[in-house]
Parts: C-alpha cells; sequence; structure tokens
C-alpha cells in the first residue's frame, strides 16, 4: 500500500506540470496544445516498447483496443483540450482546483468497488476537502478583477475546466477497473500502450486542425514553436510517460476511493508550480486551501490503511 501511495504522489507532481503549459505557451491553441503532447507521448511509447511491440500487439483483443481507445480520449486528448482551455480563460489556480473536485467525483463513483471505505467513514476527510475548494474559489472570485479577464471569459473558463472534470472521473475509474481485470497487462506495458493510443488518435485531429486552422487568428509572434516543441517533449515524457505509469502501479495497488484521493496531490503540485512561475506568494486563501487538501488526503490515507478486511466492498 505504501508504495502505491507513494507512486500516486509522485504521479500527482508530475501531472501538476500540465496547467503550467498553457501559460507558457499562450499562442497555441488547445487542440494544438493537445495534439502536440500526444504525438509525442505516442512516438516516445512506440520506440520504448518496439522491442516486444509484435508480442504486446498479437496478445490485444477487440475489448482491450476499445478500452485504449476511450481512455485515450478522456484521459488525455479530450480532457487536455478542456484544461488548456480553463487554464487560459480562468487561470492557473481555479482550473487546478476545480480538477482537484476529482477525489470527490471518484470516491463517489468507485465507492462499491473491491476494497472501498464506507462512504460514511470518508465524510469527515471529504468535507475538509470542500473547505479547501470553498477556500480557493472565493479567494479566485474575490481577485477576479486584479486578475484581468471579463466575467463571461471566466465562467467559460470555469465551463471548460468543469468539462476537464467530467473526463478525468470517468478516466481513472474506467481505467483502475480495467487495469484490476486484466493483469495479463503490466502497468508500463498499459501505459506504453495507452500513449501509443493517444498518439494516433491526435494524429487525425492535428490534421483536422491544420487543414481548418486560420492563420490570422493568432498573432505569429506569438508562436515559439522551439519552446512548444521543447514543453510538450517534456510533458510527454515526464507527465504522460512516466506520471501514467506511476498511475497504474498506483491504481492496481489501491482501491479506487484512495486513488481518488491522492489526484489532490496533482492540485497542490499545480498551485506551488503556478507561484513559482509568477514569483508570487500565495495568497492566505490559498495557503489555507492547500493545508486542508493536505490533510484531507492524509486523514483518508490513515482510514484506508487502517480499514479492516470486513469493510471491503464485494467486487
Amino acid at each position: 500500500m505504501l508504495k502505491g501511495v507513494l507512486c500516486g504522489v509522485l504521479a500527482g507532481a508530475l501531472w501538476g506540470m500540465v496547467f503550467i503549459v498553457p501559460e507558457l505557451l499562450p499562442g497555441f491553441s488547445p487542440v494544438e496544445l493537445a495534439v502536440g503532447r500526444y504525438v509525442a507521448y505516442g512516438a516516445i511509447s512506440l520506440g520504448l516498447m518496439l522491442p516486444g511491440l509484435a508480442v504486446l500487439l498479437r496478445r490485444l483483443t477487440g475489448q482491450d483496443c476499445r478500452a485504449l481507445l476511450r481512455q485515450a480520449l478522456s484521459g488525455n486528448i479530450v480532457y487536455y483540450i478542456f484544461l488548456a482551455l480553463g487554464v487560459q480563460l480562468a487561470g492557473v489556480a481555479p482550473t487546478s482546483l476545480i480538477v482537484g473536485l476529482v477525489p470527490v467525483s471518484v470516491t463517489l463513483l468507485g465507492r462499491r468497488d473491491r476494497g472501498a471505505v464506507p462512504l460514511a467513514r470518508l465524510l469527515a476527510p471529504l468535507a475538509v476537502v470542500a473547505a479547501a475548494i470553498a477556500c480557493i474559489n472565493i479567494d479566485v472570485f474575490s481577485h477576479a478583477h486584479a486578475s484581468g479577464g471579463s466575467l463571461a471569459t471566466r465562467l467559460l473558463g470555469v465551463a471548460c475546466a468543469g468539462g476537464a472534470l467530467v473526463c478525468w472521473t470517468w478516466y481513472a475509474i474506467d481505467n483502475a477497473r480495467y487495469l484490476k481485470r486484466n493483469p495479463q497487462f503490466s502497468s508500463a506495458q498499459w501505459s506504453s500502450l495507452y500513449g501509443l493510443a493517444s498518439g494516433l488518435v491526435a494524429l487525425p485531429i492535428g490534421l483536422v486542425a491544420m487543414l481548418t486552422h486560420h492563420s490570422g487568428a493568432i498573432e505569429a509572434p506569438t508562436r515559439d514553436w522551439g519552446l512548444f516543441w521543447i514543453c510538450n517533449l517534456l510533458l510527454a515524457l515526464g507527465a504522460s510517460v512516466i506520471g501514467n505509469q506511476l498511475w497504474n502501479v498506483a491504481s492496481r495497488r489501491l482501491p479506487v476511493t484512495l486513488t481518488g484521493q491522492l489526484i489532490l496531490f496533482e492540485t497542490v503540485s499545480a498551485m506551488l508550480y503556478g507561484f513559482a512561475w509568477r514569483a508570487q506568494a500565495p495568497r492566505l486563501l490559498e495557503i489555507v486551501a492547500i493545508v486542508l487538501l493536505v490533510a484531507g488526503v492524509t486523514w483518508s490515507v490513515r482510514l484506508h490503511a487502517n480499514a479492516p478486511p470486513a469493510a471491503a466492498a464485494p467486487a
């Protein structure tokens, strides 16, 4: 269990980087950011799995291919488009905190899975998490005018962040359940297949985006293609290849209700990276939110660690 928790925390720290890249590359559309990241992810995954690719592909069934396709769309392509739109329209903090609701949504939807702690015992740590999210949202909207952008733009960004929340909730539950039902794939193998599937899905989306792109929509000086590919290669290697493999290890070792809680470390990491990027200290409510998030997750981990075998829900 300790190994699973550590892998989940490290995956969250790597995933937190994805919230900063849209701010680093404001001249690129969310579709371009998603395509660049996942084409790079697919290429790296293909290189890593090339020695055993033929054997691994022969092991795939139609059910496996459908699972990879839906997870590539929900957990990668569509999710990241929504996330990038949220960051560009509403900012890092509100987007990361809305996506930070994933632990609550995953816990609620995964409460009947094997090994899950009864929901009644999780109400207290979930209340702490809810208090943290309330703090950050109060802070965000109380400083809306200082951060710039119209209210309509920020609300659209919040809606996009909500779309990212829905996508990742569905992916987290589907991925955890599929890995536990299919032990013939190691965490590394499934991560590589997932990356290859994401790259194959991203290619036609990128082609359509290139054909329909209007050159006058974005000013040329803001489009630094060198920085674009550096950022996307780093994301593909760190957040996608390494981060997803760590997450697969956590998903296989831990109940869904606990892996959902660990996603909060992505939120905390994203906020810390954002503060560092802006060279700005967190405000009081932001500090309170981070402390409450960590407290809520720690509490939930202790509840799972101390749960008796009889508390496990039937499969």
